[in-house]
């Protein structure tokens, strides 16, 4: 199956503490990797390991880090023939993981921010051409949004993961076929204050109210929630050997979901299928080490 990507590439610069600081507090005793990351770069990676044909659309600058991209994609089985090169430094994210395996991510877009519509434009044949169109949120808005309508308008089905997640404008809503959100983003993109404190039903609700797309919304260790035009019912987790690192397993998670969705899959199969690449993601370090072949999905579903 062809999969057409839009969403960022950058470069990952990961400290592991014991735990995270508190404002005006240093925490010592980090130890530092740096490697390749983006929502999008990675979910293209993820849904390659798994056998689909690959185009992804994004940008970086016109420095070594962007020359590692390439050399990287090249390796992975990723098309970049539509990946845009601008004058900004290239996407660099900031990360930190605790004892626990949980992370927090703060980025400086550089090129990302460049990405615009004549760019989406220019990726309209790959989009055509694709069984799933899978857009992540570290472009800008105007970008989602002409890659979303371009689908749309192309007859492609669209997978939404909104993250990093802002409250969606009105019109973007209708465009979405799948949105992928975990509980966390789910509340933000609706636009509601304290999202952690917001209970799966709260949200649901709204969700309903909201769209018509299909929802699959992530919950951890709880596996995830899919809603359609057939209910509201949760998909069950898999259990992790160990968790190391969650910071990999939304990316394999939407990339496992986006290909077998694909492949014609149910839904709730497919949800089942990313629950497993969710699961043995969370066991590596890192995010592409974290990103696992059929062979380790089926592993993990006893296959």
């Amino acid at each position: 199956m062809k999969l057409a990507v839009v969403g960022g590439y950058g470069v990952g610069m990961t400290m592991r503490v014991p735990s995270f600081p508190r404002p005006g507090e240093t925490v010592s005793g980090g130890n530092y990797a740096e490697g390749p990351g983006g929502k999008g770069s990675n979910q293209a990676i993820g849904a390659s390991r798994l056998g689909a044909d690959v185009s992804l659309l994004t940008a970086v600058g016109d420095d070594r880090r962007a020359t590692r991209a390439r050399e990287l994609w090249d390796r992975e089985g990723v098309g970049h023939s539509h990946v845009a090169r601008t004058d900004s430094p290239t996407m660099v994210g900031f990360i930190l993981v605790d004892d626990e395996g949980e992370n927090e991510i703060a980025l400086a877009p550089g090129a990302l921010h460049d990405l615009d519509e004549s760019h989406v434009e220019s990726f309209r044949g790959a989009i055509r051409d694709a069984d799933i169109l899978l857009v992540s949120m570290e472009v800008s808005l105007n970008a989602v949004s002409a890659a979303l309508r371009i689908a749309k308008e192309e007859g492609t089905t669209s997978v939404l993961n909104p993250a990093p997640a802002i409250p969606l404008p009105d019109e973007m809503w209708a465009l979405v076929d799948v949105l992928t959100p975990n509980q966390s983003e789910a509340a933000q993109i609706l636009g509601l204050q304290a999202a952690n404190d917001r209970p799966v039903s709260e949200i649901v609700d709204q969700l309903r109210e909201r769209t018509d797309a299909a929802v699959v919304m992530t919950l951890g260790r709880s596996g995830c929630a899919v809603l359609d035009g057939s209910g509201f019912r949760t998909i069950d987790p898999f259990s992790p050997e160990r968790v190391a690192d969650t910071t990999g397993a939304g990316d394999a998670f939407n990339a496992a979901l986006a290909v077998a969705i694909g492949a014609g899959e149910p839904l709730d199969d497919a949800a089942l299928f990313a629950n497993a690449a969710g699961a043995y993601a969370v066991t590596k370090h890192g995010v592409i080490d974290a990103l696992p072949t059929r062979q380790h999905i089926d592993r993990v579903m006893g296959r």
